[in-house]
């Protein structure tokens, strides 16, 4: 059959570029951690900044209901400290740009009828948990069964550790690992990046120097396979520009664990206003190979998140 025109045009272009790369796909780069409506941040505004960062799968994280309880600070950690949507708005950024993005489902957990609300759904596409960001203990009642619906329907559960905040008792999040062998567990924020650091001062959020190896956070991802890293944020950056020799060995030991994520409210996508950006960039510079790199910028989320194909 001969090509037409348009056909011909295209392969010339490919072939008289190719050195350039001209037509190579474009790589995949996932980002597991973002939120709509972040600190006031427009749709539009997001849509665009993701594209700017080169991201071609998104995973929404939303918060959860809008309410003045004990586990939500009385109110001023509701929408995750940020005003972020709620899950009916991820599910319907979801199903206007299907090949974007997917979406985790959210609720208080002690919250009545909290675990029906998610598994609500589930049933309608949710492909994950969180971001749980609860002033409660990781390993209490309400927690354990959000962690028994992640079980039933084999989904990842994305959970924010911050000393005296959120999710309190990291140091005993061991036991929720060895009950739930078969959940991925994903962690994030300043107490679980801290504790790469076997010296680490709790009470420090952005703590600074050179990392002694072996801290908590270290021991849980070399020790259960259920246990995954979310590079994102000023405390996933941080975590690896405080000692960059370090970093280079974090990354290598734990290259099938961690995954990149960006959390970041602005509107640019670039530059040193852009954290996520950044964070990209710190991937490639301490990743020891291009194969070591793309585990964390799209492989490893692909192993622990259903995408459609």
């Amino acid at each position: 059959m001969l090509m037409d025109r348009r056909q011909f045009a295209i392969t010339s272009a490919c072939g008289l570029a190719g050195f350039l790369g001209a037509c190579r796909p474009k790589e995949e780069i996932i980002d597991i951690h973002q939120h709509l409506g972040y600190s006031g941040r427009s749709d539009e505004d997001f849509l665009k900044h993701q594209d700017t960062m080169g991201i071609t799968r998104s995973v929404l994280l939303p918060s959860a209901s809008y309410l003045k309880m004990f586990s939500t600070h009385m109110g001023d950690s509701n929408g995750l400290a940020a005003r972020v949507s709620v899950t009916e708005a991820a599910a319907k950024m979801t199903e206007r740009f299907p090949n974007k993005f997917v979406f985790f489902c959210n609720e208080i957990p002690d919250l009545e009828g909290a675990t029906q609300k998610m598994e609500s759904w589930l049933k309608k596409g949710a492909v994950g948990i969180g971001e749980l960001k609860f002033n409660l203990p990781s390993d209490s009642p309400p927690m354990v069964r959000v962690f028994e619906l992640a079980k039933e329907y084999q989904v990842p559960v994305l959970i924010h550790f911050q000393y005296e905040m959120y999710n309190h008792g990291f140091e005993r999040f061991y036991k929720v690992l060895e009950r739930f062998p078969e959940v991925n567990f994903i962690g994030h924020a300043q107490t679980w990046w801290g504790n790469i650091d076997a010296k680490h001062d709790q009470s420090i959020m952005y703590p600074k120097g050179k990392v002694t190896p072996g801290g908590l956070t270290d021991r849980y991802l070399a020790d259960y396979p259920n246990m995954y890293g979310d590079l994102s944020a000023g405390s996933g950056r941080n975590a690896l520009n405080r000692d960059p020799e370090h970093a280079i060995e974090f990354i290598e030991r734990h290259q099938d664990k961690l995954c990149l994520g960006t959390d970041c409210s602005d509107s640019a996508g670039q530059g040193d206003e852009c954290s996520g950006s950044q964070q990209i960039a710190n991937v490639r510079q301490f990743s020891l190979s291009p194969k070591v790199a793309t585990k964390i910028l799209s492989k490893n989320a692909r192993r622990i998140i259903r995408f459609p194909s």
